[in-house]
C-alpha cells in the first residue's frame, strides 16, 4: 500500500490518504475523528488493518493534490553518513561505527516542490537515499527483531550545503526545504528486502548516483538497533539511511545544484521523487 500526506484541494486542510496509480483515496476524511494523520495511524495499526481492504470510490486524481512531506511533523530524524562503501571511499572515511546527525522537521520538503539553494552557497550538494519510517514504539530492540518495527520506506533527498557543512554535519543539512521527502511511503508487506534496493539520482536527466542497498556499510536492521539502544523511536520517525558515491562534491570537476536544476531520486519498488531547486529567498519570496 502506497500512504501519503497532501493537501486536500477541495477544503486547503492537510489531510492523509492512499494512492493506487493515478487515484486517492482520502483517508483523512475517513477517519478523521480517530486518526487525523499518518502519526496517529501508524500508532493506532490503522495502516496495518487497511491493508487488502476496498478502499471504494476514489477522492481525486494524482494530479490534482499538492503532496506534503510524507511525515511532516516526524519527532525525530535520524540521519546516517558514510553508510555505502564507495561513499566511503570518496570521503577516506575509517571510522566503523555508523556516523549520525540529525535533521529538524522544518527542513523538509515534499515532492514537486522545490528544494532551496541558500543563496550563500555556491556547492549545494544532492544526496539520494532510502528512508525508513518507523511503525512501533522502538527500544533497545534487536537487530533480529528489528525490521518488524518499520511501518515503510520513501525516497529521500538529502541536500547538503557543504560549504556550511564542516566536520559537524548539522550545520549544513537543516537550511530550510533542503531535504526532499516522498512521494509517498510504501507499506514494508511491499517490500521483501529492504536491502535488495536499486537506489538511483539523476540530475537533469542524468543518472548521477546508482547502488543497490546490499552495499549499506550498517543494515537498516544494525541502524534500528543501534539508534534504539539509546534514542527510543516512536511511530511516524524517520531514518535517512544514507547516499550511495557519485556525490557531487567529489567529481572532477565538482557538480553542484543551482537554480532551475531538476533532481530525482528513484528506488525499485517505491517509486521516485521529482523536485526543481530554487534559491531560497526566490522560494520564500511573496507572489505577486
Amino acid at each position: 500500500m502506497k500512504i501519503l500526506n497532501f493537501i486536500n484541494p477541495n477544503t486547503g486542510k492537510k489531510t492523509w490518504g492512499a494512492i493506487e496509480g493515478e487515484r486517492i483515496y482520502d483517508l483523512g476524511k475517513r477517519y478523521s475523528h480517530y486518526f487525523p494523520d499518518i502519526k496517529s495511524a501508524l500508532a493506532g495499526n490503522a495502516i496495518t488493518d487497511l491493508t487488502g481492504v476496498n478502499l471504494g470510490v476514489p477522492d481525486f486524481a494524482a494530479a490534482e493534490i499538492h503532496y506534503l512531506p510524507v511525515i511532516d511533523n516526524p519527532g525525530k530524524i535520524f540521519c546516517v553518513g558514510m553508510n555505502y562503501r564507495k561513499k566511503r571511499i570518496e570521503f577516506g572515511q575509517t571510522i566503523d561505527a555508523p556516523t549520525l546527525f540529525v535533521r529538524f522537521p522544518d527542513s523538509l520538503t515534499a515532492h514537486g516542490e522545490n528544494v532551496c539553494k541558500p543563496d550563500s552557497s555556491n556547492e549545494f550538494d544532492y544526496e539520494g537515499e532510502l528512508a525508513v519510517i518507523i511503525g512501533k514504539h522502538t527500544d533497545n530492540v534487536s537487530r533480529e527483531n528489528a525490521l518488524q518495527y518499520i511501518a515503510g520506506y520513501s525516497c529521500f533527498m538529502d541536500g547538503s550545503v557543504r560549504d556550511m557543512q564542516f566536520t559537524w554535519f548539522t550545520s549544513g543539512k537543516n537550511w530550510r526545504k533542503t531535504g526532499a521527502f516522498g512521494p509517498w511511503m510504501v507499506t514494508c508487506d511491499e517490500i521483501a528486502d529492504p536491502q535488495e534496493l536499486w537506489i538511483s539520482t539523476f540530475l537533469n536527466g542524468q543518472r548521477v548516483q546508482h547502488d543497490s542497498t546490499r552495499n549499506m556499510v550498517h543494515s537498516i536492521a544494525t541502524l534500528i538497533e543501534y539508534i534504539s539502544r539509546f534514542s527510543p523511536l516512536e511511530p511516524g520517525d524517520v531514518i535517512i539511511t544514507g547516499s550511495p558515491g557519485g556525490v557531487g562534491k567529489k567529481r572532477s570537476p565538482p557538480l553542484f545544484m543551482t537554480q532551475g536544476d531538476v533532481i530525482e531520486v528513484e528506488i525499485s519498488g517505491i517509486g521516485r521523487l521529482i523536485n526543481k531547486v530554487a534559491t531560497l529567498s526566490s522560494a520564500l519570496a511573496p507572489s505577486q
